[in-house]
């Protein structure tokens, strides 16, 4: 009677924990998924940001280097002023969401895209309004704004390495 209680027992207990170890199996088994998945929406989400921050910080310095032409060339309409506060506007839009999605290298360049585009965007400003800062000429702001070719260079590559798109640079 004892062994058959015993061979019961057993083969009860055995099933139950057997039932146990499948439940953790499978918990850990979603658990891999929900992973995978949510790794995939932050890749898609910071793809996304990047291609709007990329694009309209190009789209800034465009209009700034617009803006530069129709200093020189002519009078400077409401519209150019217009075309050239909207691209600020993106921008500045674009880059406090990438703020909050971006990583920390992405970030670190952007961050440096955004204040030289900002530091232009004052200069032109003031020589539109003919109250330029000491220094300040057209020229020296066609300058400045060129450069920031080479800081969104910069942004793009660390945007295209943070998605997998690039291997990492290595120095050596």
């Amino acid at each position: 009677m004892i062994i058959a209680v015993a061979g019961v027992a057993g083969t009860l207990g055995g099933a139950f924990l057997t039932q146990r170890a499948a439940e953790r199996s499978r918990r850990r088994e979603i658990e891999l998924v929900r992973g995978h998945t949510e790794q995939q929406e932050n890749l898609a989400l910071r793809r996304t940001c990047y291609a709007a921050l990329n694009r309209d910080a190009r789209q800034f310095t465009t209009a700034l280097n617009q803006h530069l032409h129709a200093l020189r060339e002519r009078e400077v309409t409401e519209a150019d002023r217009a075309a050239l506060d909207e691209a600020k506007r993106a921008h500045r839009d674009q880059y406090s969401e990438a703020q909050m999605i971006a990583s920390d290298e992405v970030l670190v360049r952007a961050a440096a895209v955004n204040r030289a585009l900002n530091a232009v965007y004052g200069q032109v400003r003031r020589l539109d309004r003919a109250e330029p800062e000491p220094g300040e000429t057209a020229a020296g702001a066609a300058e400045a704004q060129y450069s920031v070719w080479e800081l969104l260079r910069a942004m793009r590559a660390a945007m295209r390495q943070d998605l997998g798109v690039t291997a990492p640079e290595t120095s050596g």
